[in-house]
């Protein structure tokens, strides 16, 4: 089967080309030993089915993160297949940057593989008064050349008959100064700039990212992202998700249930306890019920929502904005400014915000961004609790649990990027012009992210929903109250019966957070309580989704973390308050 390649800088349109291509038929998977993404598809080149990699973004061939790394490696494997007539490397080009993209092309050009130039973003040429000659940019490469605007389709036949023709071009090898010298004297021959007056959209992209106002438009950004996101997931929860449960799964159950009630054993397992009579999706803690009805109802929502504003961020050219303007605060932390993209999903749901930790290069952000989201960043379900029990007492009180938050995350940043040996790698990023997203790349792209929660967390938290069931069904969460009563009581100033809220936060905390109620604690004991329960052992599909990213060892180390964070601070507040 031929081979095309698609390789470029971060940021050139590469994923928009890729969809181009292939449509909606495709493949994330994890490059070998790494938790670095790339996608594979499939085109027709006439009769002939070829398949499309869509290579992680690489400014050069001398790698310099991960993801370069992997580039390099995807590389240097297709060399080696790359004899069969029509396999080709595609070197998606942004036609607004043609000197800084160049280098790259030059350096693939080298490896002796068939290339063809993709200029990219071509219509973006005549918005911003840059005229490129084609024709001499080909002759002097010595490889086809092709001007597309990926979104719209523009210049895709062309490409697709041109990768027939792709050929081997003989370049020799240059040093780094006779690259930049070969590039400037042919961009300064086919490139031509007109003077054109700052639009409004160049003052906004100035304003963005500068810190004295990128931050202010940045936290307005946040907000009404925030918003955005609450308002679809719940409006799927409340209008999509939950009328599909209550209405046509419920019934189905409750008839399974009565099917079951002769295997008490079985019954608990699968369906699980009866509230009143009935299924409560997050409290009978079945394999059936609660196991299906959490990720798909509950979080997927969250996932939906916040992929879609994630996606519009992403190609609308704000997120390496924002990445940028926080890259000083989270190096800090032992993180770069990437990270904050995880961080917001986490406000969302935790679950999508640690499988987001995957676009950062090294075990050791993964690690602290994980356990920084786990202990300090509440999900959108928590946080609505924590202010329907708070908030009757004004916004003091909750102002203290989101400083203690804050904080926390703040000062154990600052401590794991002490603590934990390893560098944050320094934020190397072109900054992408603005541009409205097409939605079918925003809908493609959104398919490919649920698809992938869906294949990963669902059958996680089934088999996590399953242990804890007959962990309870044996008594053993009892037990477990029994030992940390001390505890609770002693160091945190809690009554006894906030044990089992603590223990029910493992399943939903939320939850947890309103079981709280009834026991009429004082206002200096709901602030705690909100506090530890933020803080301590996170929800069972977070828990189940950390094992999955981080692996045993460096999961058994977060909870350690996390319980040493939730001890010292619970017993901070009891003494402070």
């Amino acid at each position: 089967m031929k081979k095309v390649l698609l390789m470029g800088n971060p940021n050139v349109g590469k994923s928009a080309v890729f969809c181009r291509l292939t449509g909606v038929h495709v493949v994330t998977s994890n490059y070998a030993g790494t938790t670095v993404e790339f996608t594979k598809g499939y085109m027709l080149l006439g009769q002939e089915k070829a398949e499309v990699v869509d290579v992680p973004g690489t400014y050069s061939l001398e790698p310099t993160c991960k993801a370069e790394e992997v580039a390099c490696e995807i590389l240097k494997n297709a060399t080696k297949e790359l004899v069969r007539e029509g396999d080709v490397v595609v070197n998606v080009v942004d036609a607004t940057n043609l000197e800084r993209n160049l280098y790259l092309t030059l350096e693939l050009m080298e490896q002796n593989i068939p290339v063809i130039v993709v200029l990219n973003m071509w219509d973006d040429t005549k918005h911003r008064g840059i005229s490129i000659d084609v024709e001499k940019l080909a002759d002097w490469l010595g490889v086809p050349v092709v001007p597309t605007v990926a979104v719209t389709g523009e210049g895709f036949s062309k490409l697709i008959t041109q990768i027939y023709k792709a050929r081997t071009p003989m370049v020799r090898k240059h040093t780094l100064e006779e690259r930049w010298e070969d590039i400037g004297k042919v961009v300064s021959q086919v490139q031509r700039l007109e003077h054109r007056h700052h639009t409004l959209l160049d003052i906004i992209q100035d304003l963005t990212i500068k810190p004295l106002t990128g931050l202010p438009i940045a936290a307005g950004f946040a907000y009404l992202a925030f918003k955005l996101i609450r308002f679809i997931g719940e409006g799927l929860i409340t209008y999509v998700m939950q009328p599909l449960f209550d209405n046509f799964y419920t019934p189905l159950m409750m008839k399974f249930s009565l099917l079951l009630s002769s295997w008490p054993f079985w019954h608990d397992v699968l369906i699980g306890k009866l509230i009143g009579g009935e299924i409560d999706y997050f409290q009978s803690l079945g394999v059936l019920t609660t196991g299906l009805f959490v990720p798909l109802a509950a979080v997927l929502p969250y996932i939906v929502s916040f992929y879609f504003v994630l996606g519009f961020l992403e190609d609308s050219g704000y997120l390496p904005r924002l990445a940028v303007l926080l890259d000083n605060l989270m190096h800090k932390i032992g993180l770069h400014g990437f990270a904050i993209v995880p961080t917001l999903l986490g406000f969302g749901c935790n679950v999508p915000g640690i499988l987001a930790t995957r676009i950062l290069e090294s075990k050791r952000e993964r690690f602290i961004a994980s356990t920084l989201i786990s202990i300090g960043i509440p999900c959108a379900a928590l946080q609505a609790m924590i202010f329907g029990v708070l908030g009757k007492y004004g916004g003091g009180p909750v102002a203290i649990v989101y400083t203690t938050l804050l904080v926390t995350w703040i000062v154990l940043g600052f401590i794991l990027n002490k603590a934990i040996p390893g560098f944050s790698p320094e934020l190397l990023l072109e900054i992408p012009p603005y541009r409205l997203p097409p939605l079918n790349i925003l809908g493609k792209k959104l398919w490919w992210r649920i698809k992938g929660f869906l294949l990963d967390a669902v059958p996680i938290m089934l088999v996590g929903v399953l242990i804890v069931n007959i962990i309870t069904v044996l008594g053993l969460f009892e037990s477990v109250a029994n030992l940390s009563a001390p505890v609770v009581t002693g160091l945190f100033g809690l009554p006894k019966g906030a044990v089992t809220a603590i223990v029910i936060g493992f399943l939903r905390k939320d939850i947890a957070i309103g079981m709280l109620v009834p026991l009429q604690l004082s206002i200096k004991q709901l602030i705690v309580a909100c506090v530890v329960l933020s803080m301590f052992f996170p929800c069972i599909a977070t828990f189940t989704v950390l094992l999955k990213e981080l692996g045993l060892k460096a999961m058994l180390k977060s909870m350690f973390v996390m319980i040493t964070v939730v001890l010292v601070v619970g017993s901070l507040l009891n003494l402070i308050l």
